[in-house]
């Protein structure tokens, strides 16, 4: 079993262009989801700069603490990952970019469609109290808040998000929609 550390952050404005590294475009689907037990996710990673084939994967996350989960993840044939993906109670879309960043992985995801302008940024740790130093743009630690997920932004997307839930959410890290791009 492996275990993902793992830091999360509301990005604003556009400073985190000037440190991509790669880029991947990512379809998510969520065949079992729930807060406190076992999410089943189902990635698809289409052709990129990365990889010449589309490539898949099947994910078992449980939570240990706010910030580590167990995770059991298994490379899938593309072909069965379409599948799942039309199987899904729930998905979403994404462009993630690995970031050349000091202190852990960081990845960043652009989201899509509904849950469009959302963009948050992820750090793998490999001990829970790690000392990080966040660029300027990481506007709002999200770790460990359940409705902002991926799995959760795949059942309620950010545009289904009532206005004053999104307003008192950017209120915190100060700073609107309007700022994330």
């Amino acid at each position: 079993m492996a275990l993902e550390i793992e830091r999360r952050f509301l990005v604003a404005g556009t400073g985190w262009r000037e440190h991509i590294l790669w880029r991947q475009q990512l379809r998510q689907g969520y065949l079992q989801g729930s807060a406190d037990g076992v999410t089943v996710r189902v990635r698809l990673e289409e052709r990129s700069e990365v990889v010449r084939e589309a490539r898949a994967w099947l994910t078992l996350k449980a939570r240990v603490t706010a910030i580590t989960r167990a995770e059991f993840e298994y490379e899938i044939p593309a072909a069965d990952a379409r599948e799942l993906l039309d199987l899904a109670a729930a998905s979403l879309s994404k462009e993630r970019y690995g970031l050349d960043l000091p202190g852990g992985d960081w990845v960043l995801d652009v989201f899509e469609a509904e849950n469009a302008p959302l963009v948050v940024a992820e750090v793998e740790l490999e001990r829970e109290d790690q000392a990080l130093t966040l660029p300027a743009w990481c506007q709002l630690e999200i770790t460990g808040r359940g409705e902002l997920s991926n799995a959760a932004l795949a059942r309620r997307p950010w545009s289904r998000w009532p206005q004053g839930e999104r307003q008192d959410l950017w209120a915190e890290g100060l700073c609107n929609d309007s700022d994330i791009r």
